[in-house]
């Protein structure tokens, strides 16, 4: 843990240093944006006395790209994508209540089943309140590279107004033919979700109250940053030119190494590798992988904000590279361990929904075989080997599932993108970067909030009580 956590620091102190440079470049180009308009209304009056009456027209009839939510009239609302995004929303709320729940319910002996499930419950709660407050704002709202402004909180500006001769209402600048409040139903799905699978890392032993607390400013201080710097256009990331389809590294990589160092710092259950720790009930997690595959092309499909051929591209490189992904861990299990194991083939699975989730927009059939089946492999490697080498307890594999997976999906995005469908060119260099500034980023941030509850209201319940289960002490419930 100390070796890690002095890597986290280092890793911290270059990242900064980055920060800074890049926050002067931003104070250089907003000084440079503020003397800018008598420059530019000359430059243009030149071009346009030198341009051809023609280009000029074009230039002229080319609308600016919106930079911010705007208003429009409800003519310009596509009804094929507002139902589209409406259902993908569905899709992914489906994936933590009940997916997520249900798939980590599973896993845990029966004494802590409830309030395992509860956790997923319960934080679909509180990130819906958060989110509306402020999370939205900071996160798709223009601000500076690293965090968005004010001007959503409470959705102020947000409004659906029904006139007597026209309808208007606001729409986001990132999604201009659904309603805002779709788009803002459908990016709160994915910050619920994201510390929802943090929970996996420390089940069994932490107190509901301290996971309240955390995951309450986690989502703030941690969750929206991230995606504003990936997902707005002017964020750090974005601008730099990682890819990041549907939240390689703003849901998994990001979950992943908060969820590995909240079991670093909770140390392992009373118990571990002493005692038998095997899943209670292999029916409710392997329901809850289904649930998620099935909700997975909401994430996926779905953040490509339309109904449209790249969806459709979205949701194939999906079930392709998740059923390889299955395969991939199925078979080394097979071959390492000498049977194949249901909790084998649905670790698989959504080792595999992770891993193309980065990639599913901009890669093609061929590029989803090779990430599902190495991240089916690499992450049964992580799950198994690496854990038991280490010997940290990661209770359900969150990092070794969405950390590694993730990074695996993030870099191999660099890798195999296809411009002719995404758009854009691969790095592999970028890729890493944002891999990167995601686990220094979120790892510090996770350690130091994590540290402070721990001195105020204590993070981990009382051995007795962790012997006794958490259903009964928690929550004064149990599992007949």
């Amino acid at each position: 843990m100390r070796k890690l956590l002095m890597s986290l620091a280092m890793a911290a102190t270059l990242l900064v240093g980055g920060l800074g440079t890049a926050l002067a470049d931003d104070a250089a180009s907003a000084a440079a944006a503020a003397s800018t308009p008598a420059a530019a209304a000359q430059a243009s009056a030149a071009s346009a006395a030198a341009a051809p009456d023609a280009s000029a027209a074009a230039a002229a009839a080319a609308p600016a790209t919106p930079t911010a939510p705007f208003s429009v009239d409800s003519s310009k609302i596509n009804s094929g994508d507002t139902a589209w995004m409406l259902t993908s929303t569905a899709l992914v709320l489906f994936m933590t209540i009940p997916g997520l729940a249900l798939f980590y319910g599973g896993m845990v002996r029966k004494k802590n089943v409830l309030a395992t499930v509860m956790q997923s419950f319960a934080i679909t709660c509180v990130v819906t309140l958060i989110w509306t407050v402020i999370g939205y704002s900071l996160a798709f709202t223009p601000g500076n590279s690293f965090i968005g402004g004010f001007s959503r909180v409470m959705l102020a500006g947000m409004n659906y107004i029904k006139g007597d001769k026209a309808t208007t209402l606001t729409v986001s600048h990132l999604a201009t033919t659904i309603p805002e409040s779709v788009y803002f139903v459908y990016q709160m799905t994915f910050a619920i979700i994201t510390p929802a699978l943090i929970t996996g890392a420390f089940a069994d032993r932490m107190k509901f109250s301290a996971m309240l607390v955390f995951m309450s400013v986690w989502s703030i201080i941690v969750y929206s940053p991230i995606a504003h710097m990936v997902w707005e256009p002017t964020g750090w990331l974005s601008s730099a030119g990682i890819l990041d389809f549907a939240g390689g590294t703003v849901v998994h990589i990001n979950a992943g190494i908060a969820g590995l160092v909240c079991a670093l710092v909770l140390g392992k259950r009373v118990g571990y590798g002493r005692e038998a720790m095997a899943p209670h009930n292999l029916i409710l997690t392997l329901m809850g992988a289904a649930m998620l595959w099935v909700g997975w092309f909401g994430f996926n499909a779905g953040s490509a904000v339309a109904a449209d051929g790249r969806a459709g591209f979205a949701m194939l490189t999906t079930q392709v590279a998740t059923a390889c992904a299955a395969l991939g861990w199925m078979f080394v299990e097979w071959i390492t361990k000498g049977k194949p194991s249901a909790l084998g083939i649905a670790s698989g699975a959504v080792a595999g929904l992770v891993a193309i989730t980065p990639a599913s927009g901009y890669v093609g059939a061929g590029g989803a075989i090779a990430i599902g089946f190495i991240a089916g492999v690499v992450c049964f490697w992580s799950a198994t080997w690496l854990k038991m080498k280490l010997g940290y307890d990661d209770s359900l594999d969150c990092f070794g599932v969405h950390g590694v997976g993730g990074i695996i999906g993030a870099l191999l995005t660099g890798v195999f993108a296809v411009k002719d469908i995404g758009g854009a060119d691969g790095s592999l260099i970028l890729q890493a970067k944002g891999v990167l500034t995601t686990l220094v980023y979120s790892g510090v941030l996770s350690y130091v909030l994590l540290k402070i509850i721990d001195l105020t209201i204590g993070l981990r319940v009382a051995e007795e009580e962790e012997r006794e289960g958490l259903d009964v002490v928690l929550h004064g419930e149990h599992v007949e």
